[in-house]
């Protein structure tokens, strides 16, 4: 009975549900400038700090922790604010366009480099990057919250995502091979450029992008409309506390958290550390722009071909096939021979071909969670789950970031050395970060992918039931 009701309800659900592309291209214009900065601070920034700001590793790995700590009280709070927000501009896109500036100002800060002792810049550093972190927050989390208020289709959100992340990963890859290229404008040799050399660089692009990321937050608000308004006797009002207990006790919403803390922790740890596995295992930073073109220009393509499978086989199939490609290329990093440097492009292709699942396949199972938290409780709280997601994803950046630098410390890397001067300690230990680690990390979300247990027929009943209190 259930059965033939969702059936019924469902496509009329879906046909309501249906964007124009425009819509869908201003939807994903608006994680076009997360994603340049992910991209340029997820690969480059640690790089940065310690060959080019002169921090040990250690500093700059609790400087990065710190900032994720920080994101573990404004995420879930932004979150809660926008849930709470009424504006002509709806919940979401008025905190959009509040943030733009601030997000390309604050950006620009993170690559200046002041004439400070290590302590000077410790502190400058930690208080840029925790208002920089802030500044991502005020306009990321109301914008990730606006996914499973554009459209209840099922399907339609997966193909919403691949729009969402066809612009993240497209600027991504503009923004990273850009920006690898500008850092050595004013360098002798690409392959061993000094600190001052590379400083200049560093602040060239960051002006250019500081600018640049403004824009398209612009484009998305102006582009979409949110289609939920909720109701005046909301109780949007209730604590953080109990909004985020309701959250946590959807056990739906813990599996995806479950799986994207496993896909973005095996990826922030990769990202983190291919900088310097090209610069000093391999000894070829020349191939960092065409690495990223791999990568991301794979990973892009397969958004769409993913999209359209998941119709046809579901979400968990879906990854489990992207996973299978990313774990092969992990091991081929691992044994990899140092003289062979070419063929980490071509792996990295074939990595693109699994990232793109651990982007498409977490962000387009929460809307669904929503559906069910709505269900249950009656209320729509879009910003709470896409607060708590977001701070998974910054944490994740937080510790595998921490983790990797801690790491390189502890097996004798040494920021000040050239490429072809660490010790093999520290080489080794690059090779099994990029290699085994992930792997591990890659395979328990798989096991929580299989044990997943909200299914495309479940969804289709919880809508059937929502459609039917709400024609009531």
């Amino acid at each position: 009975m259930a059965d033939s009701a969702a059936r019924s309800v469902a496509p009329a659900a879906a046909s309501a549900g249906r964007l124009s592309i425009a819509s869908k291209l201003a939807f994903g214009a608006g994680d076009l400038s997360p994603g340049m900065a992910a991209i340029i601070v997820g690969f480059f920034q640690a790089l940065f700090l310690t060959t080019v700001a002169g921090m040990s590793p250690g500093a700059v790995g609790a400087i990065l922790l710190l900032g994720r700590v920080w994101d573990a009280i404004t995420d879930p709070w932004m979150g809660l604010i926008s849930d709470r927000t009424r504006s002509r501009l709806g919940r979401r896109r008025i905190w959009m366009l509040i943030g733009a500036v601030p997000f390309g100002l604050l950006y620009f800060l993170l690559w200046f480099s002041p004439p400070f002792g290590d302590v000077g810049k410790f502190l400058y550093y930690l208080v840029v990057i925790l208002f920089f972190n802030t500044a991502y927050t005020v306009v990321n989390v109301p914008y990730t919250s606006l996914t499973a208020e554009l459209t209840s289709d099922y399907d339609e959100r997966t193909s919403l995502n691949s729009f969402r992340f066809a612009f993240s990963i497209g600027g991504s890859l503009v923004a990273g091979i850009i920006h690898g290229i500008l850092i050595t404008r004013f360098c002798a040799d690409a392959n061993a450029c000094l600190p001052e050399e590379s400083r200049a660089g560093y602040m060239l692009s960051a002006a250019i992008f500081g600018v640049i990321m403004v824009l398209p937050f612009v484009w998305c608000v102006a582009g979409t409309r949110e289609r939920y308004t909720p109701p005046a006797n909301s109780t949007a009002s209730a604590s953080i506390i109990s909004q985020l207990k309701v959250a946590v006790g959807n056990k739906p919403f813990l599996f995806v958290i479950g799986i994207y803390l496993c896909s973005w922790m095996a990826l922030q740890i990769t990202q983190n550390v291919i900088g310097f596995y090209l610069t000093f295992y391999l000894r070829r930073a020349d191939l960092f722009p065409l690495v990223l073109l791999a990568v991301q220009g794979s990973a892009m393509v397969f958004l769409f071909v993913w999209s359209a499978a998941s119709r046809k086989i579901g979400k968990q199939n879906t990854y489990y096939a992207g996973m299978i490609f990313w774990i092969l290329v992990q091991s081929g990093l691992f044994f990899l021979p140092d003289d062979q440097a070419m063929l980490a492009v071509g792996l990295a292709a074939l990595a693109g071909v699994g990232i793109a699942t651990a982007y498409l396949v977490p962000w387009s199972m929460l809307p669904d969670v929503i559906d069910l938290d709505e269900l249950n409780t009656g209320e729509r709280r879009e910003g709470v789950f896409y607060g708590v997601m977001t701070f998974t994803q910054k944490t994740c950046v937080g510790l595998g970031i921490a983790l990797t630098l801690q790491s390189l410390q502890w097996y004798g890397f040494d920021g000040s050395l050239l490429p072809g001067s660490q010790p093999e300690s520290a080489l080794t230990a690059l090779r099994w970060m990029i290699g085994p680690l992930p792997t591990v990390i890659l395979l328990a979300g798989i096991v929580l992918v299989y044990r997943y247990p909200l299914t495309k027929q479940r969804h289709a009943e919880i809508l059937a039931e929502l459609a039917r209190r709400k024609a009531a």
